[in-house]
């Protein structure tokens, strides 16, 4: 059933009575006009006490429903990038090609959905656009990707029709942290982060075991024909329950019903005060990151970490052929099940991550408002020391020799780890810089993104002229300054976030932007009567 809010916002356009929450607004306004100084000083919008059109106090039911709808929707993206790996010899028979030109359709993939986040990230941003049309649209032309691939018959254009899959499958890893925290705020972010992050994880780690029976039974195809499948009933949820969860689109709404029945031109949502055109917005998203990334060490050190674990996630698929099917021997279906080492790495990092969220990061309030912001961090560092143990295990014990199920630990440490470490960085960022925290996840997304599909390339040469071991020894090595960046942020990090320009501002330890915080300044004034609450 539909939330009566969520019925509101889609239908009071076509209403002539006001709804209790514009009802209330009314009010405020009449207030404000007895005050007002001028009848042409701006009427700023804002949510009432309690508003039961801000999505962070729906109930609790429709908060998860927001979260399972998103995570839903990127573990069918995730797992669309190595749901192809079964596909590959059927690939490389029909179009002739070699194994490392068939690796394309994985890289374009995992690249396309990088570089697709940079322009959906700051569209959705935008109060007139909102998260659901970025969401929708772009799923839509996803679903429809995943059918003709079912169905092409051409090595150049299965090449391009992936990354365009990849790329119209971005918004969710661009936004989807956005659209958590737009219903959720405080201790309760952390627990939809973790929800989301193992979706993300999950999605590779069961692709190849999903798509194996059918390819195995029937051909090369069948790999994207079961992501239309996954994508075709959550298109339909996606269109019919997934509220609008941006509060400047939300607002911005009610500002027009609210002008449309007072006739009154002055009313304002707080967008429509430091509005910028479409491209001026998507430029800026796309420029800031980038000049954050290289002048603030603590970001460019999360995002270049963040980017090569991300990496070695992904040279795992081109390993793990070389190790249970060439030195285990393993049949199609059982190297398959062998990628589940992430999903249970995943599983074992939630058992232990959740206690921690629960009884040592609940009062992020309190870390807040003392400017500890380094606390988030804890649990990322003796991840970190994990994920470089998880790798070493895995490139000394991958011999015939020894059984098959200790290098596939290491796979399991190393995967849980990293999880733990993501997760960390989720909060930290978001609450150290919130002014740019969208495009800074989508840059982060980029990154990452175009790392990974550059060591999806080079991984096959390194393998086979290094081998398993010194590989994965190598990756494991270069890992060590991961230990070392953790530590110094941890240390340093709140001197790094004073002599930054992009960091929060400590004197105020506000956790809304900038801008916004600048623009309630200029608008509120001393005015009581705007209630703004930001309720978990």
């Amino acid at each position: 059933m539909v939330p009566l809010h969520i019925t509101t916002q889609l239908f009071a356009r076509h209403q002539s009575t006001p709804s209790f929450e514009e009802s209330r607004a009314l009010e405020t306004i009449a207030v404000q006009e007895e005050s007002a100084s001028s009848t042409s000083q701006p009427i700023v919008i804002s949510w009432n006490c309690d508003d039961s059109d801000n999505p962070r106090n729906w109930p609790k039911r429709y908060k998860v429903l927001v979260v399972f709808l998103i995570s839903l929707y990127s573990f069918i993206v995730y797992c669309g990038s190595s749901i192809i790996l079964p596909s590959y010899l059927g690939v490389m028979l029909r179009f002739q090609e070699s194994k490392l030109i068939t690796s394309f359709i994985l890289s374009l993939y995992v690249f396309g959905y990088g570089a697709g986040a940079l322009l959906f990230s700051p569209l959705s941003e935008i109060a007139f656009i909102g998260r659901n049309p970025p969401y929708i649209l772009s799923f839509i032309i996803f679903t429809i990707l995943s059918i003709v691939l079912g169905t092409i018959e051409s090595f150049p254009a299965l090449l391009i029709v992936r990354f365009l899959q990849g790329f119209f499958g971005s918004p969710c890893l661009a936004t989807g942290g956005a659209s958590i925290t737009d219903v959720c705020s405080g201790n309760a972010v952390g627990y939809g982060y973790t929800v989301w992050v193992a979706c993300i994880y999950a999605g590779p780690g069961l692709g190849p075991l999903i798509a194996t029976p059918a390819v195995t039974r029937f051909n090369w195809h069948w790999s994207m024909w079961e992501v239309a499948i996954m994508a075709a009933p959550l298109l339909l949820l996606l269109l019919f329950f997934l509220p609008e969860t941006s509060h400047d689109t939300i607002l911005l709404r009610r500002a027009q019903r609210l002008r449309h029945l007072t006739k009154k031109q002055n009313i304002a949502a707080p967008s429509e005060l430091y509005r910028h055109g479409v491209s001026t917005h998507v430029r800026g998203a796309l420029v800031r990151p980038a000049e954050i990334i290289v002048k603030d060490p603590a970001i460019g050190f999360v995002c270049l970490y963040c980017s090569f674990i991300y990496g070695i996630y992904y040279s795992f698929f081109e390993a793990f052929p070389v190790v249970y099917e060439g030195i285990y021997g393993m049949r199609p279906i059982l190297f398959a099940a062998t990628f589940l080492a992430s999903v249970i790495g995943t599983a074992i990092a939630i058992v232990l991550y959740v206690p921690y969220l629960r009884y040592c990061a609940e009062p992020l309030e309190a870390l807040v408002s003392a400017n500890r912001y380094e606390e988030l961090v804890n649990p990322a560092l003796p991840a970190t020391v994990f994920t470089t143990i998880g790798l070493f295990i895995f490139a000394w014990t991958a011999h015939a020799s020894i059984n098959w199920a200790v290098p596939t630990d290491g796979i399991v440490l190393f995967a849980g780890s990293t999880f733990i470490i993501y997760q960390a960085m989720l909060l930290y960022i978001p609450q150290t810089y919130p002014r740019y925290v969208a495009s800074l996840l989508a840059a982060s997304d980029f990154t990452r993104s175009t790392t990974a599909a550059v060591i999806i390339m080079v991984s096959p040469y390194m393998y086979d002229n290094l081998g398993i071991g010194k590989g994965v020894s190598l990756l494991a090595s270069i890992s060590v300054l991961g230990i070392v960046g953790m530590c110094v942020l941890k240390r340093y990090g709140a001197r790094m976030r004073a002599a930054s320009r992009f960091a929060v501002d400590e004197s105020s330890g506000s956790l809304e932007t900038l801008e916004r915080g600048a623009f309630q300044q200029q608008t509120e004034g001393s005015k009581p009567w705007l209630c703004q609450v930001d309720n978990a």
